[in-house]
């Protein structure tokens, strides 16, 4: 997840992705040399339990850490859409833009995954065998998960799906109660985001000592297989973000009706901010100038831009179902339609919640719930989230061209 920069409160978070990436190779590089040697059994007392500790701590931090962002950021959202028409517009289309991007990931990734299999050994490497292959649950059988008996059973028993739509709907009915409340709630939810993010952040400090733990311990068993699965899911997932990106530049040519060619251009210096900060945040100047150059109102880019930075990420609903669905052929889970239908709506909700959060904490929280509302395993994501540095490019990139792009949409229909 692109690094935006983070807000003031969460200012103090630095999470280690250049370390953690480090861990990933140092643990292969070691598994791999010492392979079938007394000297990597006696490593292995070590590292094997300190991956998995690493493991598990991440696992707990993901329930309640979800719980705060997903409350918080859907008040915003509904917070910006009041805030006039300019407001409701952009807010219409950012909607629109995540649910397509979602739609998109659902049906594009399962078919490269198809057309481009995962290698056996490699799913046999990184899979580790943690699901249960059982019939594809139906329709009334998802329907009915959506609606548990006790919303406290759910979230006790980590059922992503109905808590996520709980905490979505006493947001939405937060807005029809009394200021004072209202705003008692605000601030629990938001302490309680505010404390988690701390201990994650705690969690993912200790990142480079898990993944170097669980590196270890996997080309121990598979060699370098893994590393094929690593290489193959980065350019998988990379493609939904490369999708998306060039979903902006179709929506400056067909709805804001800017030419190709000055659009491409005006893009240009905000891609080359994005590759060498890979923030948003960092990049809104650069946006702020493309606008001008493309003839965007001063007015409308000041007011878009940064609502966009604050709560849009065009990108995060395609490649985090993409991310989702990879460890699902990885871990044999099926996904039917109706799987896939729950992980886009988790998605598009869940990316209103990660906003402004540190690239490998957003992905941490942003890929979870999405998992875990699919029956996905999640043990996967501990080593993924170690080349997440390397996806993260083309996040930053599609995600600065789908804001430049949506805003001058924006402006063009307030002709």
């Amino acid at each position: 997840m692109e690094a935006t920069g983070e807000t003031a409160k969460f200012s103090e978070i630095k999470v280690p992705a250049g370390l953690t990436f480090a861990g990933l190779v140092l643990g292969f590089a070691i598994g791999i040399a010492l392979h079938g040697t007394p000297l990597l059994d006696r490593i292995m007392v070590f590292a094997e339990p300190a991956g998995k500790l690493w493991l598990r701590m991440l696992q707990i931090t993901i329930l309640p850490l979800v719980i705060g962002l997903v409350y918080t950021g859907i008040s915003q959202t509904l917070a910006a859409a009041g805030g006039g028409k300019l407001a409701r517009r952009a807010v219409t289309l950012f909607f629109a833009v995540l649910l397509a991007s979602g739609t998109m990931a659902a049906i594009l990734v399962p078919a490269l995954l198809e057309l481009f299999p995962i290698p056996p050994r490699a799913v046999a490497a990184l899979g580790g065998g943690a699901a249960d292959a059982g019939k594809v649950p139906g329709f009334s059988e998802i329907l009915l998960a959506m609606m548990p008996d006790n919303i406290f059973a759910a979230a006790a028993n980590g059922a992503m799906l109905p808590l996520v739509l709980f905490i979505a709907v006493l947001a939405v009915a937060a807005t029809r109660i009394a200021e004072a409340p209202r705003r008692q709630l605000a601030v629990l939810f938001e302490g309680l985001a505010a404390a988690m993010m701390v201990v994650i952040g705690w969690v993912l400090m200790l990142a480079p000592i898990g993944v170097f733990g669980l590196a270890i311990a996997l080309a121990a068993s598979s060699g370098s297989d893994a590393i094929s699965a690593l290489a193959h899911y980065i350019l998988v997932v990379s493609a939904a973000g490369t999708v998306v990106m060039l979903g902006g530049y179709g929506i400056a040519v067909l709805l804001a009706r800017q030419p190709l060619s000055a659009f491409v251009r005006a893009m240009l210096p905000v891609q080359a901010v994005a590759l060498s900060t890979q923030s948003s945040l960092a990049c809104l100047p650069a946006m702020l100038g493309a606008t001008r150059r493309l003839g965007v109102r001063e007015a409308t880019a000041d007011f878009v831009l940064p609502l966009a930075v604050a709560i849009f990420r065009g990108t995060s609903p395609a490649m985090n179902m993409g991310v989702a669905i990879y460890a699902a052929y990885l871990t044999g889970t099926p996904l039917s339609p109706f799987v896939l239908a729950i992980g886009v709506l988790v998605a598009f909700l869940v990316s209103l919640s990660s906003v402004s959060l540190p690239g490998t904490l957003s992905f941490v929280i942003s890929v979870g719930p999405i998992a875990n509302a699919m029956g996905v395993p999640i043990a996967p994501l501990a080593l993924l989230v170690a080349v997440e540095i390397l996806p993260d490019l083309m996040r930053t990139l599609g995600n600065v061209t789908m804001d430049v792009a949506v805003t001058a949409a924006v402006d063009k229909g307030r002709e």
